[in-house]
């Protein structure tokens, strides 16, 4: 099973890690993560950077797909 994308109602596999934190919840070293598809990555990032959690942004390697 393939991971997919954490925006609501979206189905579409995903590409892309973001991840953050809340510096008021987390230490600064923790990381949540959410997976987001190449259509909702912009969008994701933008509401987690709004609030000053976005930490990075990577390629999600699925380990469900071997290639």
């Amino acid at each position: 099973m393939s991971a997919i994308c954490s925006a609501r109602g979206c189905t579409t596999p995903a590409s892309w890690e973001l991840r953050w934190n809340n510096p008021k919840l987390h230490t600064p070293d923790r990381r949540k993560i959410w997976l987001a598809c190449d259509a909702h990555k912009d969008s994701l990032s933008d509401f987690l950077g709004a609030r000053s959690f976005l930490r990075d942004v990577v390629p999600h390697a699925d380990p469900a797909d071997p290639t």
